[in-house]
C-alpha cells in the first residue's frame, strides 16, 4: 500500500504515524475492476473509502435513466464521508472507471475512535466543505457557462488530479469515455465532442483513447472563464 497516497486522505491528514496505523487495521481493503460498481444510489450508507489507485465515479440517476457525473475521484481522496454525520441512503453510485483499489472504514469503527481526537472531525468536516464547494461552482457553471468553457473547466480539473507531463504538454489519462465525459460538464455527448474537436483543432489539445494531452493551458484558461 503506497503509505504517502494514505496520507493524502483527509481521515489522516491530522494523524501522527502511530494514530495512522491503529486507524489503517480497523480499514478493509477493497479491489475493484472497471464498470463495477461499489454502491448503488439509495444504499444505506455506513462506511468511508479512500482511494489508493485507480479511479471512482459518482453519478446520480434521473427518472428516465439519465445519468449525472458529480465527481471524478481519485488517489488520496475520500468519500462516502457524508453517512458519518448524516447516516441515510446513498445519495450517488460509486463506479470505477478503471482497475481500483480503496481501503474502506464502517461507522461503527470510526465514530468512537473519532471522539478523542477533535482535528480528526474538523478535516473531515472541511473536506465535506470542499465538495459542497464544487457543487455550488458545478450549478452555477450550468448557469452562467456555454458547453465549450465548461468543457475547458472539467479538462483543467481533471488535469490537477490526474495530468502527467507529456514531451508537448500534459497528458491527461482520465479513463472517461465521450458519454461520461458528456455526464460530467452536463451535455450531450454530441455538443461536447463538437468542443473537444474545435479546441483540437486550435491546437489546444490532442485527443487520445480516454485521454487527452493538453497542449495550451492558458488558452483553455481563458476559456473556462
Amino acid at each position: 500500500m503506497d503509505e504517502d497516497v494514505v496520507r493524502q486522505a483527509p481521515l489522516f491528514t491530522a494523524l501522527d504515524d502511530e494514530a495512522a496505523d491503529a486507524l489503517r487495521t480497523s480499514m478493509t481493503r477493497v479491489e475493484l475492476g472497471r464498470s463495477e460498481v461499489l454502491f448503488h444510489e439509495g444504499d444505506p450508507g455506513d462506511r468511508l473509502y479512500v482511494i489508493i489507485d485507480g479511479k471512482v465515479k459518482l453519478g446520480r440517476a434521473s427518472g428516465d435513466g439519465r445519468e449525472n457525473l458529480l465527481a471524478v475521484l481519485g488517489p488520496g481522496e475520500m468519500f462516502g464521508e457524508l453517512s458519518l454525520f448524516d447516516p441515510g441512503p446513498r445519495n450517488a453510485t460509486a463506479t470505477a472507471v478503471a482497475d481500483t483499489v480503496l481501503i474502506g472504514l464502517g461507522n461503527e469503527d470510526l465514530t468512537p475512535w473519532l471522539s478523542g481526537r477533535p482535528d480528526v472531525s474538523r478535516q473531515l468536516l472541511r473536506a465535506l466543505a470542499r465538495r459542497l464547494r464544487r457543487t455550488n461552482e458545478n450549478l452555477a457553471d450550468l448557469v452562467f457557462s456555454d458547453v465549450p468553457g465548461r468543457v475547458a473547466k472539467a479538462l483543467l480539473d481533471l488535469s490537477e488530479r490526474f495530468g502527467r507531463p507529456a514531451e508537448d504538454g500534459l497528458r491527461v489519462a482520465h479513463d472517461l469515455t465521450q458519454e461520461e465525459l458528456a455526464q460530467l460538464v452536463g451535455a450531450s455527448r454530441e455538443t461536447v465532442n463538437k468542443a473537444l474537436a474545435d479546441f483540437a483543432s486550435r491546437s489546444w489539445l490532442r485527443l487520445e483513447a480516454r485521454a487527452v494531452v493538453l497542449l495550451d493551458t492558458e488558452r483553455l484558461r481563458r476559456r473556462a472563464r
